[in-house]
């Protein structure tokens, strides 16, 4: 008697193309840019019909979340708000929808992967796709030009002082063209970058029978330690080992490539790359 083949299980969605974001440099031409916050949130992708991460997992939100939300894919950030990235990455990593958690939640969109036109011309696009889903959950985000580099800073600074990460700039004649390149920079007053954690150093002094600092591993392999930015509490239940984790940095030293004040900043969860491996 031949035996009944298993029921087959949907492939997971392949990570979607995104555009990524370099880095501002002074002297490129700011009259070129549009200039918007830095949303500190999880990278949402909305294909049409479904929300997946920049790594491609599929976000279980509420149907309510994307009640009316065009047929059109779109590039954005679910977001809490300033000072509540733990809050938007728990939200959108759990298998089962949290009401309660999602309604503090925002799909902050700055992009319409699939249409042919310029930044210039997508972004009204965008704004009256928005506006048609009359979704409150569903904003575009605030786009501006700025005339001076001083202009620039001064924002940077007003915008970090009130709790968010830093600026966008994306150029108004660009395509919406996958990878890095000076399309869309970001602009902050820190690096920052994640690593893997490959083992637990023990403390010393006050840290004595604690974790006094991460052996951390970067994707090119060079490894490093980071023994500030760890609360009391992480030093006594440190990440594990094989999760990944976000830590801010202020340059890399020339000799060894190596980054300059390395500082604990959190867990990565958000992508099946920055989950735990053990």
């Amino acid at each position: 008697m031949a035996q009944a083949a298993a029921p087959s299980v949907p492939s997971p969605p392949a990570p979607p193309a995104l555009m990524l974001a370099g880095r501002w440099r002074p002297g490129l031409p700011l009259a070129d840019y549009w200039v918007s916050e830095k949303y500190d949130g999880v990278r949402g992708f909305w294909d049409g019909h479904r929300l997946v991460t920049r790594g491609g997992q599929v976000v279980n939100a509420p149907a309510w979340f994307t009640a009316g939300w065009p047929a059109l894919p779109m590039d954005g950030e679910l977001w809490a708000g300033r000072r509540a990235f733990e809050h938007a990455q728990a939200t959108v990593t759990r298998q089962a929808p949290d009401e309660r958690a999602w309604r503090r939640m925002r799909f902050m969109v700055f992009d319409l992967p699939e249409h042919p036109g310029r930044f210039d011309e997508r972004l009204p696009a965008l704004q009256a796709a928005v506006q048609a889903a009359d979704n409150p959950v569903l904003q575009a985000v605030a786009q501006r030009k700025l005339g001076t580099d001083a202009a620039l800073q001064a924002l940077l600074r007003d915008t970090v002082h009130g709790g968010g990460e830093g600026l966008m700039l994306h150029r108004g004649d660009s395509l919406y063209r996958t990878g890095r390149g000076d399309d869309l920079l970001k602009l902050k007053p820190f690096d920052d970058a994640e690593a893997r954690v490959v083992g637990h150093l023990p403390g010393k002094g006050k840290y004595a029978g604690r974790l006094g600092a991460l052996l951390v591993e970067t994707p090119e392999g060079k490894r490093f330690r980071i023994g500030s930015g760890l609360t009391d509490a992480q030093r006594d239940h440190p990440p594990p080992v094989g999760s990944w984790i976000t830590y801010r940095y202020r340059g890399v030293h020339e000799a060894t490539g190596l980054p300059r004040f390395a500082t604990f900043l959190r867990v990565r969860a958000d992508e099946p790359r920055f989950q735990a491996t053990r």
